[in-house]
């Protein structure tokens, strides 16, 4: 695999890293001085990343089934819904150990970050399967496009650490941490291809289940007022242009 194959497939790993160091960027805040902002962003991100990075294109990977395309999205969507309720309480519990009150919404980022790179790993498993510039170039827009919409969601994670009292390097490490498993789902998936096809619309609805369950769960409750419910229409309207446009 030549060093463009390898570059195409790291995009989205770096546009989360990018978003990360935005941690730098920011003056430390008090604890809760913005949550409500910052919690309605994220949930407007993750709620566009839903429906337009995972649901519409699991359906539409299914269009084979017919009527029942929506079937295999509908199946994986509650393995990670109730994947959610049966983990909440031993991960809200892992959460107060270790000081944290975003685990939820991390694990949810790590699972959504799972099918984005397969899907990246099966087109650039095409193109290297055809021997296609052309699927070539339409893999890399579309490694472009995830990588773009993956830098509010590495500040999403490194900015609220950040302002619960954890170091800025620390921070930043683990929202770069959040986008590493895209590179290594999509390795995966070019180097099986034929299977982890087939299974891409369960992925990408089970994703999509775990990231509405959070957003309604973790993150709505703290987008209280004005600004919470301004700051969620942005974050949806940011995510959902990146993925329309470079989806």
């Amino acid at each position: 695999m030549s060093l463009r194959f390898i570059f195409g497939l790291l995009l989205p790993f770096f546009g989360t890293t990018l978003g990360s160091a935005g941690v730098y960027l920011t003056r430390k805040r008090k604890a809760n001085s913005k949550d409500a902002s910052l919690s309605g962003f994220a949930a407007g991100v993750m709620m566009a990343a839903s429906v337009w990075s995972l649901i519409i294109p699991a359906v539409e990977m299914s269009a084979h089934l017919g009527f029942f395309a929506f079937l295999p999205m509908l199946i994986g969507l509650w393995a990670g819904i109730f994947f959610f309720i049966v983990t909440e309480k031993p991960l809200s519990a892992l959460a107060k150990r270790h000081n944290s009150g975003k685990l939820n919404f991390f694990l949810a980022v790590v699972l959504h970050n799972i099918p984005e790179g397969m899907a990246v790993g099966v087109a650039f498993a095409m193109a290297l399967e055809k021997g296609s510039g052309g699927l070539f170039l339409s893999a890399l827009m579309l490694s472009c496009g995830m990588a773009l919409q993956n830098i509010p969601e590495g500040a999403i994670i490194s900015l609220p650490l950040a302002d619960r009292g954890m170091s800025r390097t620390k921070a930043f490490v683990f929202g770069s941490l959040s986008g590493l498993v895209e590179p290594l789902a999509a390795f995966t998936t070019l180097a099986f291809s034929s299977a982890a096809s087939a299974l891409l619309p369960y992925l990408l609805g089970f994703a999509a289940g775990a990231m509405i369950y959070v957003s309604v769960a973790e993150l709505l409750p703290e987008a209280k007022g004005l600004y919470g419910v301004l700051w969620y229409c942005m974050g949806f309207s940011i995510m959902m242009v990146l993925d329309v446009a470079l989806g």
